[in-house]
């Protein structure tokens, strides 16, 4: 299988989206809107789950699976309210020392006028600094697409996890394409050398496993997931190094040497 075929599984209508993981994974879930600016962004499911008998602050990119819902959606391309609802969910989880659960799925941050006007590079900004300081456990996960500063802007985790077919990039291939080639048909080329599988991340140490999807959508894909996070949630809570470590982990990207950060695919 190529890169570029993991971009088109990555992007298919009929891949679970976050709120089939939230509604599977979590025993209730209570729904938040809002950045208390703005407005409430679709495109980001912010709220409290209930993780078995361990709450978390879930916080989600959605795409939708149909045109209307993808319309609805923005086709999971948040605006700047988004990012800041998402980063005052972050800050309640803090204060109530709950973790944090982020889903990503997007193929960029929406590029309208408006989302520009309203301060998308400083909302993506800040959620870059604040989420580095956040003194509770967040975790990552790449269910589709991850494109991008919209991608990268709910990434600044202590673990960050890819499913077996999703992509985390920098830019598109059919961008890329277009910029050194002026050809976005050269996109499936582009993948390649962009880096941008899983197994691709986990190689460079950008994240730290890689989530099966041999029974996804199914009970137990559900259930192994729950354990998983349970189990993560749990160490990083004991863990009094943690805010130096996420630290050092993203301090350690492009270095010659991996980083010390133990790295398993399930």
């Amino acid at each position: 299988m190529t890169a570029y075929d993991r971009v088109k599984i990555a992007r298919s209508s009929k891949r679970l989206t976050s709120l089939d993981y939230i509604h599977n994974l979590f025993k209730s879930f209570f729904e938040l809107h809002g950045d208390r600016r703005f407005a409430d962004d679709a495109a980001i499911i912010g709220g409290i789950g209930q993780l078995d008998t361990l709450p978390v602050t879930v916080i989600a990119i959605e795409k939708g699976h149909s045109a209307k819902e993808r319309v609805y959606r923005s086709f999971g391309a948040p605006n700047p309210e988004g990012y800041r609802k998402a980063l005052r969910l972050m800050k309640q989880a803090e204060k109530f020392r709950r973790p944090v659960l982020c889903l990503v799925d997007t193929s960029g941050a929406f590029c309208g006028v408006g989302a520009e006007e309203r301060g998308q590079g400083q909302a993506i900004a800040e959620n870059l600094m604040e989420m580095m300081t956040l003194n509770v456990p967040v975790i990552s996960i790449l269910i589709g697409e991850g494109g991008s500063g919209g991608a990268l802007a709910l990434s600044v985790a202590d673990r960050v996890w890819m499913l077996e077919n999703a992509v985390y990039s920098v830019i598109s291939p059919e961008g890329c394409a277009s910029i050194l080639w002026k050809d976005a048909n050269k996109a499936e080329t582009v993948a390649t050398h962009l880096k941008l599988t899983a197994q691709d991340a986990l190689e460079l140490g950008v994240i730290e496993r890689i989530i099966s999807e041999k029974s996804m959508g199914q009970p137990e894909f559900y259930m192994q997931l729950r354990e998983m996070l349970l189990t993560e949630f749990a160490a990083l809570a004991r863990d009094e190094e943690m805010l130096e470590k996420r630290y050092a982990r993203f301090r350690a990207f492009g270095a010659a040497t991996a980083t010390t950060i133990e790295r398993t695919s399930l």
